[in-house]
């Protein structure tokens, strides 16, 4: 508590000296030097601690004053505290108002000098920028419209305008504005720097350099003086001379056609692609760097001899290129300081001429095989080409004609022989056939000549000159005419008398012609069906009297441009009751010919049967199901009977009488056999319904047949028939459903032993073929007669024939189902007394499954 040590409070009262004291050095130590941030918040604090002193001075100063014996109150002692801090903070604030005011004078006077240096700076840089020889583009930083300083000479051709002079294409020459646009755009883009000469379209060079600096992309444009424009000119000239020399070495780089370029000592300077290409060089810089030659030795001597006597060389040389020799046109040129060559390859163009060449050939022999007369006259009337025809037509000498006669003489000769019919003015009919070699288009003319043929004459003027005479001989054709038209009113008759309807339509869609039983059979009006009535208002009539018409189709198959052209076939029923037949046929003249016939009885006929063959299919049906569904219920009933039967048979059921005995063996093969009938039927119940599924698997052909004979051994032991099995040439193995070919081959040996003499012999024999596996079953019975086989696979036909046994007639139809189910075929060899021979042909490998047929 303060009151616990009176001599630590005194001191307390008496410390503000203290610490005045410590707070006056350091004041004059040069703390005002500081922030004026920091100063500010030492004075706060003060404040700030003022009011805690005041409060414990008041509640110190009575106890101080009592033991003191002094008679000071405590708001005395608080005015006195208040007023030495108040005192101190403004002594603090004037000393550093005078500190601060002192360095903001320094600097104001500082921020003076720096402003009138940069003026100064300013006003010269104006000065050299807005001088009358240059002009400054400037772009900032942030990308906003440039600006110009300074202004060019009107002599340069500059504009004034600032959108005028920065679009450069209106003022400067197109190649100078190109280039600046793409050094402008490579210095903003990526700051590099250019330095250029350009060209005015007034004529006047200028030089342009572009810098970039960190704030600032700069353009300056300088004219130049008349010395440094000369120069500028020169330079722009060399400018536009290496583009030009850039372009031409381009060009002829591009060039399908060898080109080289020589120094004045023959070597080699310079070649373009084709020219490595044809010397096989890897590029142009190999074929210069290992002189490789185009042309041989002696072509390249004969080039520098000729040089000697002119500078242009132009000759037809040879060369190999790629192995094969190919004839080039070579130009070559000999300056001063050098020489050029260029080769075109004529090895195209020399073939061109002799495939023309063979082709006039080849037409002269065409035109000298065909039948019509063909001559050919020049540009002076003069004969230079006439075929085998011509001089057989005229039967002139052939001396004659190859003396090439002029067309004239030609037709006097003729007219003096006879051979033409004179004609009344004779001078205007030759005047006028001649004038063919002033005509433009072909003239044709018909002669009458004394011997009764009828000649057409067409004159074809030539591109180039002169005339192509064509005589065609029309006697026989005119003949086939008359014949013709013969021939057209004997089909005319011959269709009016058809029973069959015929009506032919052109691409137009109109009537050509027609016969009356058209007519007759639709019904229509005899004014209403003529020639060049269109199709449509035959269509109309037509629509009423067919409950189905099919004239839409006949519409459409007459007026269609279908690429393909089909004929049409079908059947329409009228509303009378008539059934028509039709047939759209397409003629080959774009024409169509409907062809209708009356099938009303044929199918009435037609529907009776339809009718009795659905009924007998129905029949066939019901009685496969009723087999079917029999079957299913009597294998039940059978399995039961032969268990019994078994159980009978055992010792331990109880004994037996011998004829107990007989009837239960009787009763036990009786049922075996009317269950192997049971499941036969359901076999072929399931293939008939798709549903069987073989099992593939490797087949062993010895164990097989083994399982097979085994099967069927009792029955030939019991009529002391020999089974002969000859499997020599059978494969050992072969794809297929062992189960099926075991029931296959145990049918086919149980058929023979039916028919089979007694003690004869049966044999199965199976042997490998090219396209499978073949089994054969042959006894020696009475054999087939040829209309028992047309019905041997047929199921519930037994046949007798001579056997033993009258089964169900099921055997041949199992066999047959599963052999065509494996992919194979079965077929039969039988002849009277000859014995019966069934084949079966299996695949190696059957490729699907697919359903016998019935």
């Amino acid at each position: 508590m303060p009151g616990e040590n009176p001599r630590q409070a005194g001191q307390a009262v008496s410390g503000g000296q203290n610490d005045s004291t410590r707070t006056g050095p350091a004041v004059a130590g040069g703390r005002l030097s500081l922030r004026a941030g920091a100063r500010i918040g030492t004075f706060l604090a003060t404040s700030v601690l003022s009011g805690p002193l005041l409060v414990f001075a008041a509640h110190a100063e009575p106890d101080v004053a009592q033991k003191a014996g002094l008679g000071v109150s405590a708001v005395e002692v608080m005015q006195m505290a208040m007023f030495a801090g108040v005192m101190g903070a403004a002594l603090v604030s004037a000393i550093f108002l005078i500190r601060e005011r002192a360095r903001t004078s320094a600097q104001n006077a500082e921020l003076r000098a720096r402003i009138a240096d940069v003026n100064a700076a300013l006003q010269r840089s104006e000065a050299l920028l807005n001088l009358r020889d240059q002009r400054v583009v400037v772009w900032t930083s942030e990308n906003k419209k440039p600006e110009l300083l300074g202004t060019l000479p009107v002599e340069s051709g500059a504009p004034e305008d600032r959108a005028a002079f920065l679009a450069f294409g209106r003022w400067l020459m197109p190649r100078s504005a190109a280039a600046l646009e793409h050094a402008i755009t490579a210095l903003r883009e990526k700051a590099k720097a250019f330095d250029l000469v350009i060209e005015s379209q007034a004529g006047v060079p200028l030089e342009v350099y572009g810098r970039k600096s960190a704030a600032h992309v700069l353009v300056r444009f300088v004219s130049l003086s008349d010395t440094l424009r000369s120069q500028a000119r020169l330079k722009i000239e060399n400018q536009r001379l290496g583009a030009d020399y850039d372009t031409m070495l381009g060009l002829l780089d591009a060039l399908r056609m060898p080109t080289w370029l020589r120094a004045a000592d023959g070597r080699l300077k310079w070649v373009n692609r084709a020219y490595a290409e044809a010397v096989e060089a890897q590029n142009a810089e190999t074929a210069v760097r290992e002189a490789k030659e185009f042309l041989g030795g002696q072509a390249r001597d004969t080039i520098t001899e000729q040089h000697k006597s002119r500078p242009v060389f132009e000759q037809t040389l040879s060369t190999v290129i790629e192995g094969d020799r190919r004839v080039f046109a070579v130009t070559d040129f000999a300056g001063t300081d050098g020489s050029a060559g260029l080769a075109y390859d004529t090895s195209a163009t020399e073939t061109i001429r002799g495939e023309y060449e063979r082709t006039v050939r080849s037409h002269a022999d065409t035109l000298d095989q065909l039948n019509t007369a063909v001559a050919i006259f020049d540009t002076d009337e003069k004969l230079r080409f006439f075929n085998q025809a011509f001089q057989k037509l005229w039967n002139l000498d052939s001396g004659f004609l190859h003396s090439a006669p002029d067309n004239a003489l030609l037709l006097d000769r003729l007219r003096s022989e006879g051979k033409i019919a004179e004609q009344p003015e004779w001078r205007r009919w030759k005047e006028g056939l001649l004038s063919a070699y002033r005509a433009v288009e072909s003239q044709e003319h018909w002669w009458h000549l004394p011997d009764g043929k009828t000649i057409r004459v067409v004159a074809n003027p030539q591109p180039k000159g002169g005339v192509t005479w064509v005589f065609e001989n029309l006697t026989e054709k005119m003949d086939l005419e008359s014949r013709y038209q013969t021939a057209v009113r004997v089909q005319g008759e011959t269709l009016d008398n058809l029973a069959e309807g015929v009506a032919v339509f052109g691409p137009d869609g109109r009537l050509r012609l027609s016969n009356p039983a058209f007519v007759a059979l639709w019904g229509l009006s005899q004014d209403v069906v003529k020639p060049n009535v269109h199709v449509q208002a035959i269509r109309d009539l037509c629509d009423q009297r067919a409950a189905d018409s099919p004239w839409g189709g006949f519409v459409a198959a007459i007026t269609g441009f279908d690429d393909e052209r089909r004929d049409r076939h079908g059947q329409t029923e009228l509303t009378n009751g008539t059934v028509l037949r039709y047939a759209v046929i397409h003629l080959p003249n774009g024409q169509v010919m409907m062809t209708f016939v009356d099938v009303t009885d044929s199918v009435n006929v037609e529907r009776a049967l339809k009718d009795k063959n659905e009924a007998l299919e129905k029949s066939d049906q019901l009685k496969n199901d009723f087999v079917q569904h029999v079957s299913y219920e009597l294998r039940s009933p059978l399995t039961n009977i032969i268990g019994f039967t078994e159980l009978l048979s055992l010792p331990a059921t109880g004994p037996l009488t011998p004829k107990q005995r007989e009837y239960v063996e009787h009763v036990g093969s009786s049922s075996s056999v009317l269950l192997t009938i049971v499941n036969d039927i359901l076999d072929l119940a399931t293939v008939d319904a798709g549903i069987m599924q073989l099992d593939i698997s490797e087949v062993s052909v010895e164990r097989t047949i083994a399982a097979a004979s085994e099967l069927v051994a009792e029955r030939l032991e019991e009529h002391s028939i020999k089974l002969k099995v000859d499997a020599a040439a059978a494969p050992k193995s072969f794809h297929g459903d062992e189960t099926r070919i075991r029931q296959i081959l145990y049918n086919l040996l149980s058929n023979a032993a039916n028919y089979a003499p007694e003690a004869s012999t049966v044999t199965l024999a199976c042997r490998q073929l090219a396209e499978g596996v073949e089994f054969s079953v042959h006894d020696d019975g009475p054999g087939m007669p040829p209309d028992v086989l047309d019905s041997v696979f047929r199921r519930f036909e037994p046949r007798a024939n001579g056997g033993r046994r009258r089964g169900a007639g099921l055997g041949l139809s199992i066999v047959k189902s599963f052999v065509e189910l494996h992919g194979g075929s079965v077929r039969i060899q039988t002849g009277r007394d000859s014995g019966t021979t069934v084949i079966c042909t299996f695949p190696d490998a059957p490729s699907g499954i697919r359903a016998a047929a019935e």
